[in-house]
């Protein structure tokens, strides 16, 4: 929270400062944390004495304010600007806050990895009012924005908030330059691969790729001349399936190139597969080579693995409220987004480095706030110490124990 409070300026008069920058920030990423998404329950919630441990602050300096921010405060602090103005004088720099999830997903590791999948990934985020560019989008059949996403296995790179009237792949090559930079100036050996469905499957971003040294595997629409190319191949998965009353398939390799399209030929793994009756035949693209391994192998344990990173979008936006965009600005919804990503960062850390040995090591990030933070406790504040009490009875007794000495252990200096 030092951290990322550090990417906002504060231009208030210190004197006059109440509530530090530090404990805002904090407030609002673990107030989502623990499940309250609403500014509202900040009302009631900066009086709760677990609040104002986790704010750092157990007293306020005037005697008619709680020691936590209200929900008028903390809505100034969404509303900030990248520019401070006499009315939102706390601003804050959207570049500097990319940039700290970079850095966290790479202190993440003690030694740089040989090899790195990237996962990239546009979701709807589906709008209830009249916000900053709102538009229609037919596929979703709704108003929305169309967030792109970029996870490397469980760590979370980079959330960034775009209207839905574009391409789904619309800015990714700007975003994976700028995390591919920022990696390889950590790790300079490390191979970075690119995954992503068809919608990212354009000749831009794979033209960069090969310019850049990545390696790519992306989804890729299938159509009839594509089909045409795997004919036998559907003919005997057909026949396999009909024989056995299982599914079937076949994998067959193309050096292919669109007719207008793409500015080269590439490497193209077909899947013939006959499943429930019918033909379900299946496409990716990609810069891996024989080396790397065969079309099936590629395709089913390579590809079709970046499913998981859809249940990461479904952390942070069901459980993390990242869809809660209804500020009336596209900036402010951008600075709730990554306030929402910095709680699952923080969630994710926590399932990591504490829960790793316990039965906790793959729950969601709405199982652990259930089971570990929602307890009730006694909490007693004296001159000297906090103590909370909880109930002996508590069924996740031994796991909040096992959690709180992993993170005891860390060497914080």
């Amino acid at each position: 929270m030092e951290r990322f409070a550090g990417c906002f300026i504060d231009r208030r008069h210190p004197a006059q400062v109440e509530h530090t920058v530090r404990t805002l920030i904090g407030q609002r990423v673990f107030g989502i944390a623990l499940g309250y998404e609403d500014l509202n329950d900040h009302d009631e919630l900066r009086h709760d004495p677990v609040m104002a441990v986790l704010a750092g602050k157990l007293a306020a300096r005037r005697k008619d304010c709680a020691p936590a921010a209200g929900k008028s405060t903390l809505n100034r602090l969404e509303l900030s600007r990248e520019q401070a103005t006499r009315y939102h004088k706390i601003a804050h720099d959207p570049a500097a806050i990319e940039g700290l999830f970079v850095t966290l997903f790479l202190e993440a590791h003690q030694t740089a990895p040989r090899e790195i999948i990237l996962d990239l990934d546009a979701t709807d985020d589906p709008l209830h009012g009249h916000q900053e560019e709102r538009f229609f989008h037919g596929y979703y059949d709704c108003y929305c924005y169309l967030p792109l996403y970029v996870f490397c296995g469980r760590h979370l790179l980079a959330a960034k908030l775009r209207p839905a009237n574009i391409d789904g792949a619309a800015g990714a090559i700007e975003e994976i330059a700028r995390i591919v930079a920022q990696i390889r100036a950590r790790w300079p050996l490390v191979r970075i691969i690119l995954r992503a469905d068809s919608g990212f499957a354009r000749d831009a971003m794979m033209a960069w790729c090969e310019a850049n040294g990545v390696d790519f595997i992306f989804g890729l629409a299938r159509n009839v001349r594509l089909t045409r190319t795997i004919g036998a191949e559907l003919v005997e998965a057909r026949d396999e399936s009909q024989t056995s009353g299982q599914p079937a398939r076949r994998f067959k390799e193309l050096i292919w190139s669109t007719r207008k399209s793409w500015s080269r030929q590439r490497r193209v793994i077909a899947k013939a597969e006959w499943t429930k009756g019918e033909a379900n035949p299946r496409f990716i693209v990609t810069s891996l080579t024989a080396a790397d391994g065969d079309g099936r192998r590629l395709y089913e344990d390579v590809y079709c693995a970046r499913g998981e990173m859809e249940n990461r979008i479904k952390e942070c936006q069901i459980d993390l409220f990242a869809d809660r965009t209804s500020t009336a600005t596209m900036k402010a919804n951008q600075l709730r987004l990554w306030f929402a990503s910095m709680a699952y960062v923080l969630l994710d850390s926590l399932r990591r480095i504490a829960l790793q040995a316990t039965d906790l090591a793959d729950a969601t990030c709405g199982t652990i706030r259930r089971k570990l933070f929602k307890i009730g406790a006694l909490v007693t504040i004296s001159v000297r110490r906090i103590k909370l009490a909880m109930a002996s009875g508590c069924p996740y007794k031994a796991i909040y124990a096992t959690a709180h000495r992993a993170l005891a252990a860390i060497d914080t200096s």
